[in-house]
């Protein structure tokens, strides 16, 4: 959710002067792109991963205590999320090449087992899932915020522009309606992200690519089936963030006006694309002006921090975000892939993380990329019928057709993913690790989304009602996810 908010509530003439420095910041940005530099290893790139986590108590009901457990675990790669039963594990930077894999596997699991000791003293655990399957509507009620002026400013700006209640509706096997007078719902949505540096020159190219990935990508991470008790998608978490951060009123709906959650509606030839779309499109929602003159620093020969530009594209929830950032006093340029839930494990973590990274190379560095083969809104159809069926989803290719996910992973993708991870440099061992776990992910048909509703089902079978079926799903869940197996070799209650 970034960086923490001065005030909570703003004025008409904030947002007129903040507009007025949002494109300030913007036509500097255009500058920059064509005049400073954004110099970084090309073959040696930063990657980056935050993984979105949820606490629960020895119930495995959400347990409202981060501000408790972070204090514990002490560390400043830990933060709060929206939600008081969220924090947030930020994996410091590094390269992928070389056995980096096998390091970051040690270091993310090392870490996590760490926190998740301190948190037990206060007894809470931590689970790595796209949906706390046990969160229902009572536990949102009230004290679910964390403790930040931002999140507070965010609801209110959110529901001032809407002038409504939300309104949640989302279909699938049990489908749910439902009214919510706060975010709260925003809350339920734990994430994977995951960053690339890029040059300004590739960043189109890369972009491009990360929008066609995004279907084969969650049709394989699914993990998100169950809110408030219902089975609804595959993937609930990318429908339900769209819709309780949505602050359109039905009227706005109508009238074609975009909504905050946004895949997208065309392919790009620039990263300006994206923020120009960002300013031109959305309406400020936390317009805090900062004191610096971006003009001024440009002409001084320093890197100006662009501070309302980077604050409003922090309320644009594209599914793969343009990031500019600035580090030690160089500016420079990210993709943030958005799309993946958090979980089941560490190891399929970095299983999706490295597919996504090899079949990025692949595809942004073809003569003839596949986005000029296929229209964008085919790509967005893949991303939302794999939210809504996971590996079950049927996904379009160009020169395959609608084929299934199997079919399109271990036929087409596998390949260009192991070939991608050999040009980033990424050892053998560590290539066929990673993608060895996608393949037989792939040839099961099982990611956590399946899992998930397969153990549940047994459980009822057994007698259990559904909270009870979900409460002990949730426990076996997190016996395996401490082992680090890969989801797809989980057994199921018979």
């Amino acid at each position: 959710m970034g960086k923490d908010v001065k005030r909570t509530t703003y004025e008409r003439v904030d947002r007129q002067q903040y507009r007025r420095k949002v494109q300030l910041c913007l036509d500097v940005f255009e500058t920059m792109l064509a005049q400073s530099s954004f110099e970084f290893d090309h073959d040696h790139p930063l990657t980056g991963m935050e993984i979105e986590c949820n606490l629960v108590d020895d119930a495995y009901q959400p347990a409202m205590t981060n501000s408790d457990v972070l204090a514990a675990i002490a560390d400043p790669a830990y933060q709060t999320e929206l939600g008081a039963y969220n924090i947030e594990f930020n994996v410091p930077p590094r390269p992928l090449d070389g056995h980096t894999g096998v390091q970051l596997e040690d270091e993310v699991r090392a870490s996590l087992n760490a926190a998740e000791t301190k948190a037990n003293a206060g007894g809470a655990h931590i689970v790595m899932i796209g949906i706390l399957p046990t969160l229902m509507p009572e536990h949102l009620a009230s004290g679910w915020m964390s403790e930040s002026s931002r999140y507070a400013a965010l609801n209110d700006s959110i529901f001032n522009a809407r002038g409504e209640d939300i309104q949640i509706d989302i279909d699938g096997p049990e489908p749910l309606s439902m009214n919510s007078t706060s975010i709260a719902p925003e809350s339920a949505c734990t994430s994977m992200q995951l960053h690339l540096q890029v040059s300004p020159d590739d960043f189109a190219s890369t972009w491009n690519a990360a929008q066609v990935l995004a279907g084969p990508q969650l049709a394989l991470g699914a993990n998100s089936p169950y809110f408030f008790g219902h089975q609804l998608w595959s993937e609930t978490r990318i429908e339900l963030f769209a819709q309780s951060t949505d602050t359109r009123p039905d009227e706005l709906k109508t009238q074609g006006v975009r909504p905050r959650v946004w895949f997208g509606e065309g392919w790009i030839t620039s990263i300006f694309d994206l923020f120009e779309e960002n300013v031109r499109y959305f309406p400020s929602l936390l317009p805090e002006v900062s004191g610096e003159d971006p003009v001024a620093e440009l002409a001084a020969g320093r890197t100006p921090q662009l501070a309302e530009l980077r604050l409003h594209n922090g309320t644009v929830y594209r599914w793969n975000r343009p990031v500019y950032d600035v580090v030690a006093g160089r500016p420079h340029l990210r993709v943030e892939n958005r799309v993946l839930p958090a979980g089941p494990t560490v190891i399929d973590m970095l299983a999706n993380a490295a597919f996504y990274y090899g079949m990025l190379r692949t595809l942004a560095e073809d003569d003839r990329p596949v986005w000029t083969k296929m229209r964008f809104d085919a790509a967005q159809h893949n991303f939302l019928e794999a939210a809504r069926h996971g590996m079950q989803a049927s996904l379009f290719w160009p020169g395959m057709g609608t084929v299934t996910t199997e079919e399109l992973v271990i036929g087409e993708l596998l390949p260009m993913a192991h070939h991608g991870l050999d040009r980033w440099g990424v050892a053998a061992e560590v290539r066929d690790r990673l993608l060895g776990v996608i393949e037989g992910r792939a040839r099961a048909g099982r990611n956590g989304a399946a899992w998930q509703v397969s153990t549940v089902r047994a459980l009822q079978r057994t007698g259990l009602t559904r909270p009870a079926a979900l409460a002990e799903m949730l426990r076996l869940y997190c016996e395996h996810m401490h082992t680090n197996e890969p989801v797809h070799s989980w057994e199921r209650p018979e």
